[in-house]
């Protein structure tokens, strides 16, 4: 079975958005900075909640910051 993983955009929003820290944006969504910088490195899913606030800061669809496909081998 192929596996699969999810990868995100956060990095370059932040940098598209006036390159916002980490840690702005860890305050704007209520995570901790350690949390969101697991999640920018793909060490750590957020859940479906957090990753709806993190899409709301930057004024995009949840599918603009996150997707979901298989890993290539």
């Amino acid at each position: 079975m192929a596996k699969t993983r999810i990868t995100n955009s956060i990095r370059r929003l932040r940098f598209e958005h006036d390159e916002m820290t980490q840690q702005e944006l860890a305050e704007r969504v209520g995570l901790t900075r350690q949390t969101i910088n697991a999640i920018e490195l793909g060490k750590y899913s957020p859940s479906l909640e957090a990753a709806f606030r993190i899409a709301e800061v930057f004024g995009v669809s949840l599918q603009e910051v996150f997707a979901y496909g298989r890993e290539e081998d």
